[in-house]
């Protein structure tokens, strides 16, 4: 082949060999890494279930605008920003909610946000349309009648203590261990804290700050307390007491 020739196969052969760019790929170039995976985002620690039962269910007692709001809002509020804390704070990470309440005093957001979750989640459990939530049961009643003397004062005491908490707050009815006590706590708190005044196992409960019952009864909080006691689940109490109570 002549020299002329030669050399145009040359220069033909080297340009096909270019990348876009138009430049010779160099015999030593380093290889190109291959891209990072996106990182996996981690599923969040904590969900907001829906209600079990339709928002205008408990009607009249509870209308259900305030039942939207208070779950569609409210709770799912205080899930959001408790999935962002843990999130962002090892140390609460893997563990479960009640993990995380008994340590509540080492952490606001467990406190606030946590005890918010905790609190609304079973608060709706107690709950049932009126004429479906069942009759508490014999061992329920005979622990009442002998920590608290009669029915009737145990519901009186239940709703005074609601009415006493100021501000907002929560009214429960726990089993310490060996009785049946009212007790009352502010915020989000719950006796399940490590922080609580009276710790134990909650039994029943009734959520008093005022996102609970504003939109029907305004400032009249004890109407709603004292206009309660329709919408109670005790088939759901009297499994929490059975649990707790052995």
């Amino acid at each position: 082949m002549q020299p002329r020739a030669l050399a145009l196969t040359l220069a033909v052969t080297l340009a096909t060999l270019a990348p876009c760019g138009g430049a010779a790929l160099a015999a030593d170039a380093p290889v190109p890494a291959p891209a990072a995976a996106p990182a996996q985002v981690p599923a969040p620690a904590f969900t907001l279930a829906p209600l079990p039962y339709a928002a205008d269910a408990l009607e009249p007692v509870i209308d259900k605008a305030t039942m939207e709001i208070h779950h569609g809002r409210h709770h799912a509020g205080y899930v959001k920003a408790l999935n962002e804390a843990v999130a962002a704070t090892p140390e609460l990470q893997g563990k479960t909610l009640e993990a995380l309440l008994a340590g509540a005093s080492k952490s606001t957001a467990v406190r606030n946000l946590g005890g918010g979750h905790y609190n609304h989640a079973l608060f709706w459990t107690l709950m049932a349309p009126v004429g479906q939530g069942g009759e508490p049961s014999a061992a329920l009643k005979a622990q009442i009648d002998k920590d608290f003397g009669s029915w009737d004062a145990f519901t009186k005491t239940f709703e005074e203590t609601g009415l006493k908490r100021f501000g907002s707050g929560w009214v429960w009815l726990v089993w310490t261990g060996d009785k049946l006590r009212v007790v009352s706590t502010p915020n989000q708190d719950n006796p399940l804290m490590d922080l609580a005044e009276v710790k134990g196992k909650p039994i029943l409960a009734n959520d008093v700050w005022e996102h609970a019952y504003y939109l029907k009864h305004q400032n009249k909080r004890a109407d709603y307390v004292k206009g309660w006691w329709p919408v109670v689940n005790w088939n759901r109490v009297n499994g929490l007491f059975e649990a707790a109570a052995g």
